[in-house]
């Protein structure tokens, strides 16, 4: 039976028991005081000779209309149940309508229940975000494997015109073609790896160890040296120990995205890049600053999208694949923790990456600024 069906039942029977239990009250306390015998009384010849009706006859008249009126109140239990049931059950038939919508494949489509805040109200309300949140997800998505088809063609094409060049011109260098098509390969490969590592971040599919994140910074930021002396760029840091809970490769890979990125966008001389690592109550902080050009808000914002490289999207050298700040916003989220970007006024950004704390840490300074 329908949920209809059974809360008309439900509001039938219960009337039906509400007036069967008055009639029982009827007949207890009130007919039960009449005599089961006739008794005739002729006090004084002013009155006629009086005869006092007696249970047997008031059970006769009681009984017939004692079962009209319960037979009244079934027809009024069930046909007003089910109107009564149909009304408290409308918005439920609009959430279903909602959610075989939405198994169509559209998920623009919102309930918007109108009315009070009621346990229906608040189911609707909860499947509009719901249905928002995964719409959101779902064009990233779409807008995520475009841009990884894009980049991923790219490498092939470059490929095959190499190869094509090869087979049609013998004579051409062919030492060349191999250092291009390693090149290509490279990227390729990097890109790939890209891919698969965010996979696997999204996923969550990693184990959880205890992680001082000022040791991820130091790490990454030592491994990026060559780079940043290469770039001219200047990387000073200090912090306190930055206790949290994940996964240390994971952990290492944000910190070197962020050293990576704010070597490689930076000025072209003289570049500094500013890493820190905070306590603060219930969360520890890894923040990564650097020189650079101007940047609005609105186009920091989008440089946690995937493929986005800045203000161009140039490959240059160790320029990236576009995924490095894509990485760390999948990490940061997959460890419970947020990305805030926040263009400086001075030019260039700062990246804060907050975590939840494994414990409450004294205040300890790890590393002075050095180049």
């Amino acid at each position: 039976m329908s949920v209809r069906v059974k809360l008309t039942l439900s509001y039938a029977g219960f009337l039906m028991l509400a007036g069967a239990l008055l009639l029982a009250a009827v007949w207890v306390f009130l007919l039960r005081y009449v005599p089961d015998r006739a008794m005739l009384i002729n006090p004084d010849d002013r009155l006629d000779g009086s005869v006092f009706p007696i249970r047997s006859a008031l059970l006769a008249v009681f009984a017939p209309r004692a079962a009209a009126v319960l037979a009244f109140l079934l027809v009024f239990g069930l046909v007003g149940g089910w109107i009564l049931a149909g009304r408290m059950l409308a918005p439920l038939t609009r959430i279903a309508d909602a959610t075989r919508t939405a198994s169509n494949g559209s998920l623009s489509h919102r309930i918007r229940l109108p009315g009070r805040n009621d346990e229906f109200r608040e189911l609707a309300d909860a499947f509009d975000t719901m249905l928002a949140r995964l719409e959101a997800h779902v064009a990233e998505q779409r807008r995520f494997a475009a841009n990884a088809s894009h980049e991923l063609r790219t490498p092939l094409a470059i490929s095959k015109t190499l190869l094509d060049v090869a087979r049609t011109d013998p004579d051409h260098d062919t030492e060349e073609i191999i250092d291009r098509l390693h090149a290509v390969n490279t990227r390729a490969i990097g890109l790939t790896e890209a891919l698969l590592l965010l996979s696997r971040a999204e996923q969550r599919s990693f184990s959880r160890e205890e992680v001082d994140l000022s040791l991820m910074a130091e790490e990454a930021t030592e491994t990026l040296l060559p780079l940043a002396e290469k770039h001219g760029v200047t990387i000073e840091t200090r912090g306190e120990i930055a206790p949290t809970t994940g996964s240390q490769a994971l952990l290492l890979q944000l910190a070197t995205n962020l050293v990576h990125n704010a070597i490689v966008h930076n000025l072209p001389e003289k570049g500094t890049v500013w890493v820190t690592t905070d306590v603060r109550p219930g969360t520890v902080v890894l923040t990564v600053e650097n020189t650079g050009d101007p940047l609005t808000q609105e186009l920091a914002s989008t440089l946690v999208e995937p493929f986005q490289r800045g203000t161009e999207r140039v490959h240059t050298d160790h320029s990236g694949v576009g995924l490095g700040l894509a990485i760390v916003r999948t990490i940061a989220e997959a460890h419970d923790g947020t990305l805030t970007l926040t263009p400086r006024s001075a030019g260039g950004l700062r990246v804060a990456v907050e975590l939840p704390s494994r414990a409450t840490a004294g205040v300890v300074t790890r590393r002075s600024p050095s180049a």
